[in-house]
């Protein structure tokens, strides 16, 4: 008995060894992949929006949710656009309305913070004690609508434009007003406001405040689909037409081509933005493949399903036409690329959408990787001026192993549908 006592013991003592020694070499990338809590932050409301005319689809209040920054950080800002897709006539509007992406009444009141938004220093090093604001979406014009549709019986506030204005005004008293550093950002569709509004945020914060902006996802390109239709063209053409749109786009861009409305897509209006502006998107970015490059109306038999549902069931010939689509992405940034001194970038050839409000794939352990460098520390190191150049571009698929491909289990859903 005394022996199988002695035994025991000791595989007891050289287990608890094991497990000490274990997460000694494995730290701090341990920190990294476990997360003991989620960050939950409360909605806060804006109580004077009516006196702005700023409402969303249903005519709620805009809201959005703030966590304090704090040392360090106490004086800097991280300002992130929700993202969700878009409506561009009556009945998608109407039917969004009717959701959490038209109304805060039907929104969660409670929004999980991760990734970019962390406030954990092993998961989020760069912006982690920053004020972080998550705007939320109810317009369904990427923030930049100013119209409303009466018709005796509907009524529908596409007011994104004065949603921003409202937001902003409420936050400078708490602080906004007196930042030291900003970075303004968003995802899908709220990376192309990113996009709209990143001139104009600047108006908001102190002269000498360092101001910068990130689209994450939101390069939606002037592209023809399968079809040679221009899907994407005539989907925002509608959009700019229904929600007042053209008169928010940057006039300078407006001016400068023949057809206003394409200065919502990034390749025409980013030569025209101010401030230092990093891009971050996949080069076979999934929402664009699926309802841009191949919708559903330029594919109704469904050769493509396999395809979007896993890229390794793609056969060589829609392997080119996704390549293409990679190419004409790169072809699109090549001026940036080359001539934006204070720009970043971070072009990775994961199927994905959106990724940085996912810490698995803004910094982990095992997050996708260009030159073995995150897409967390590229972005801290253009934003804090670390390294000369800033551009990452990642070899063509499916060379990159470090991928996340996050399909979306629905591929039949329309343009105005969320895949989030």
């Amino acid at each position: 008995m005394v022996t199988e006592m002695k035994t025991t013991m000791t595989k007891s003592v050289n287990a608890v060894v094991a497990v000490t020694l274990a997460l000694l070499t494995c730290a701090p990338w341990c920190i990294y992949s476990q997360q003991p809590h989620q960050l939950m932050v409360n909605m806060t409301t804006v109580r004077n929006a009516p006196a702005l005319g700023a409402f969303c689809l249903d005519g709620s209040l805009p809201a959005y949710h703030i966590h304090r920054g704090f040392g360090a950080g106490a004086r800097n800002w991280l300002l992130q656009f929700e993202g969700g897709g878009w409506c561009n006539d009556i009945d998608s509007c109407l039917e969004r309305a009717k959701t959490r992406r038209g109304s805060t009444h039907l929104m969660s009141k409670w929004e999980v913070f991760s990734g970019i938004l962390s406030n954990n220093a092993s998961l989020n090093p760069d912006f982690y004690n920053w004020n972080r604001v998550k705007i939320r979406y109810c317009d369904g014009a990427s923030f930049a609508g100013d119209a409303v549709y009466k018709n005796g019986t509907t009524l529908l506030y596409f007011r994104g434009q004065k949603i921003w204005e409202a937001i902003i005004l409420d936050l400078l008293p708490k602080g906004l007003g007196k930042a030291r550093k900003a970075l303004l950002s968003g995802c899908s569709a709220g990376g192309l406001a990113a996009f709209l509004h990143c001139d104009d945020f600047t108006k908001y914060v102190p002269s000498n405040a360092s101001v910068k902006c990130l689209s994450d996802a939101g390069f939606f390109l002037d592209e023809r689909d399968i079809g040679l239709n221009h899907t994407m063209r005539s989907f925002y053409k509608d959009l700019v037409s229904l929600q007042g749109v053209e008169k928010n786009l940057d006039k300078n861009c407006t001016g400068s081509l023949p057809f206003p409305e394409l200065c919502i897509f990034p390749q025409y209006a980013l030569r025209f933005i101010t401030p230092p502006f990093f891009i971050l998107n996949s080069a076979y970015d999934v929402y664009q493949f699926h309802h841009g490059l191949v919708p559903s109306s330029a594919d109704p038999r469904g050769h493509w399903n396999r395809c979007k549902l896993d890229p390794a069931a793609c056969n060589p010939a829609q392997l080119d036409v996704l390549q293409g689509f990679r190419r004409d992405m790169l072809v699109a940034l090549a001026l940036f690329y080359k001539y934006s001194a204070r720009g970043g970038m971070y072009i990775n050839s994961c199927f994905a959408h959106c990724q940085s409000e996912s810490q698995d794939t803004w910094f982990g352990v095992d997050s996708p990787r260009i030159h073995n460098k995150t897409i967390a520390e590229a972005v801290g190191d253009w934003y804090f001026s670390r390294r000369i150049t800033n551009k990452e571009v990642d070899c063509a698929y499916p060379c990159d192993t470090t991928c996340h491909n996050l399909i979306p289990a629905n591929t039949s859903s329309g343009l105005v549908e969320d895949l989030n």
